[in-house]
């Protein structure tokens, strides 16, 4: 089934959801049918093309986080003080998401994404006209938060209206807007720069521009009264208490903290390990856009045979083959084991990134899915800050034997998932 109608695919997540034990239930073993990108997108109503679009969009003018720390030390700012910009930056992204999973239940994700966007190009353009640093360090961090708000609400509503059958494939775009995004990011918003003939002010009115646009896109496209689960099957309006109260999802949480510390790595501690093994800093950058090539190429692809996959399998080879791909490397440091190591670990995010993404939505009761997946995207970006920060530090102690103790955690994180998805389960639930 397509899954394209606006009740249909709601009542058919909300059953899998909430059902005790998704893996005994008749159709759990069921794959689903093996659909294309193409396909999904083509069958789709027009408010999932405009989430997935909406979500390239906001990517792509994700300048903000890449220009901050070279705007304010033209200004005059200290580097001490332009990076702590960039940290009080990073918090207010955290915390955008946990806000967002709950607005995303009062408002409705149409208004939250549209407000999200609108207050975010408000904040960005307001930048270029603060001279007080405590002030605008206030508005940095509320930037952030208004940035990310929307990710929660429009993830849940993603998941709502694209079918039952189609939550990996519909979670595999929507992780393609994202990295096609952040690749196109840097070089849209240096070719701002420069046509502003070196001047912040067309860089930062630009990024204004793009996200006010995809709040006007929000409000003309995506449904009206969409308010979640909640509201519309007469329960109490959820909380991330209620979340924590799932054990096992909790657990699933801290392994996706842990997973997403050691992911960081190849963008914080890897370099460092490049620069002090004395290589070339060419080889980390082919490392670099070796993965960035080969997700944006191939996940999609792939996806559509791994969709039918259990979840279980597909998310634990996603963790271990991270895991592996980080020890490798720990062996003595040269080109063939730098390509070596990201090749294996970018297998993983490739079979295991949409499913890791997908499974909050598919899990969560009706009246708590934007609350799951406000807990799935703040452990995700707690990890990917606190990452780089307990990996330098641990570069430090050790030198380049720290990888294998990221192996090591990479280890536990894989354990704990697969004792979080339980049984083996049908694609995309939680096992028994």
């Amino acid at each position: 089934m397509s899954g394209n109608g606006a009740g249909g695919p709601s009542s058919s997540v909300r059953a899998a959801a909430t059902a005790p034990d998704p893996a005994t239930a008749p159709d759990a073993d069921a794959a689903p049918e093996a659909v294309s990108a193409r396909r999904t997108f083509a069958e789709a109503p027009v408010a999932v093309k405009t989430l997935l679009a909406g979500v390239f969009i906001n990517r792509l003018g994700g300048f903000l986080n890449i220009f901050l720390v070279l705007y304010l030390t033209s200004l005059g700012h200290s580097s001490g003080r332009a990076t702590l910009a960039l940290g009080a930056y990073g918090a207010g992204t955290v915390l955008g998401v946990l806000i967002g999973g709950s607005l995303s239940d009062r408002m409705g994700a149409r208004n939250t994404t549209a407000v999200s966007m609108a207050a975010s190009a408000v904040l960005t353009a307001a930048l270029l006209y603060l001279d007080d640093y405590g002030t605008l360090l206030a508005v940095v961090v509320l930037a952030g938060l208004a940035g990310q708000m929307f990710r929660p609400a429009s993830a849940a509503l993603l998941s709502e209206l694209a079918g039952e059958d189609r939550q990996v494939m519909v979670f595999a775009m929507y992780r393609f807007g994202l990295n096609l995004g952040a690749m196109a990011a840097p070089l849209v918003g240096f070719g701002l720069f420069r046509l502003g003939h070196d001047s912040y002010d067309l860089l930062f009115w630009g990024e204004a521009v793009i996200a006010l646009a995809f709040a006007v896109l929000a409000w003309r496209t995506l449904p009206a009264d969409r308010a979640g689960g909640a509201r519309k099957t007469g329960e109490a309006t959820g909380s991330y208490l209620a979340v924590l109260r799932d054990r096992r999802f909790s657990l699933y949480l801290v392994a996706t903290l842990v997973h997403t510390a050691v992911y960081a790595q190849y963008l914080s501690t890897l370099p460092l390990d490049v620069a002090a093994a004395g290589l070339a800093v060419f080889w980390y950058t082919v490392a670099v856009s070796l993965n960035g090539f080969l997700v944006i190429a191939f996940e999609l692809v792939l996806t559509r045979v791994t969709q039918a996959w259990p979840v279980r399998i597909t998310i634990g080879a996603a963790f271990a083959l991270l895991g592996s791909g980080v020890a490798l490397y720990g062996l003595p440091m040269g080109p063939a084991v730098i390509v070596a190591g990201t090749l294996v670990w970018t297998l993983g995010e490739i079979v295991g990134g949409p499913a890791i993404f997908s499974y909050p939505a598919v899990v969560a009761p009706a009246h708590l899915k934007s609350h799951y997946l406000g807990s799935f995207h703040f452990a995700f970006g707690l990890g990917s800050a606190v990452g780089p920060v307990a990996g330098g530090w641990l570069f430090t102690e050790l030198g380049h034997s720290f990888w294998f103790v990221l192996g090591g955690a990479s280890l536990l994180a894989t354990l704990l998932v697969l004792a979080a998805l339980g049984g083996s389960g049908a694609p995309g639930r939680r096992g028994a």
